[in-house]
């Protein structure tokens, strides 16, 4: 919580930093909610608090606020997610980077309560064909050419050319949801036959406790598959 020395310092009164926590809070449910689970950028938080407001340290308390306040009144935490990209400004050095922040919410409620009472029963799918997606890819090395990735989703009866399934709908924008949603990143590489697409695992994907889980998971099938050969 900031402190009345802190709001002093930067001319806003506690009456008008509760206003800011709560217009924060509400835009992440909101979006969170209605944007397919798709990442938040701090800037669009910053953009919202700093359309009224021009002191410089205002964003950072008003977030970190509305992060204490969504984990203790509504059980989320507000992780950060940090992602590198390749710098647009074309005199600098090909390692330059800039870093953009952005924040997904996750529940803090115990799994099995979770899945009881919260989980979306009518998401599983989704849930299922991002598990596999990513797999493919951590198996691959953690990226893997675009052909390559339809060719393996083709074997699943998944095709690239298909607008219309039954489950998913258009399966490219199915596939593209993972990207805008930061479990996977897509870059145009040139190879020896022209532009080629390559997806590699992103930043939701790489967050320490989820790379575990995929890797376990993982872990876990093989070792299914080989108890379940031994056993023919």
């Amino acid at each position: 919580m900031a402190s009345y020395e802190d709001l002093s310092q930067i001319n806003v009164s506690k009456e008008e930093k509760d206003k800011l926590v709560a217009e924060v809070i509400r835009y992440v449910l909101f979006r969170t909610h209605h944007g397919n689970g798709c990442p938040i950028k701090r800037e669009e938080l910053t953009q919202l608090i700093t359309k009224s407001y021009h002191q410089r340290s205002l964003p950072t308390i008003i977030i970190n606020e509305a992060r204490e306040k969504l984990s203790i009144i509504f059980g989320y935490e507000m992780k950060e997610l940090q992602r590198t990209r390749a710098s647009s400004n074309r005199r600098a050095s090909q390692q330059s980077v800039v870093d953009t922040k952005s924040y997904i919410l996750e529940s803090k409620l115990p799994s099995g309560i979770y899945k009881k009472y919260v989980e979306d029963k009518g998401a599983s799918h989704i849930s299922g064909f991002t598990f596999v997606v990513i797999s493919i890819v951590h198996l691959a090395g953690g990226k893997i050419p675009e052909e390559n990735l339809w060719h393996h989703l083709r074997r699943m009866g998944f095709s690239e050319s298909d607008e219309n399934h039954p489950l998913f709908g258009n399966s490219k924008q199915t596939l593209e949801l993972l990207v805008q949603q930061r479990y996977l990143q897509k870059e145009k590489t040139n190879g020896p036959e022209g532009n080629v697409f390559i997806y590699e695992l992103a930043e939701r994907t790489l967050e320490g406790s989820v790379y575990e889980k995929l890797k376990d998971s993982i872990v876990e099938i093989v070792s299914k598959d080989a108890t379940a050969v031994e056993a023919d």
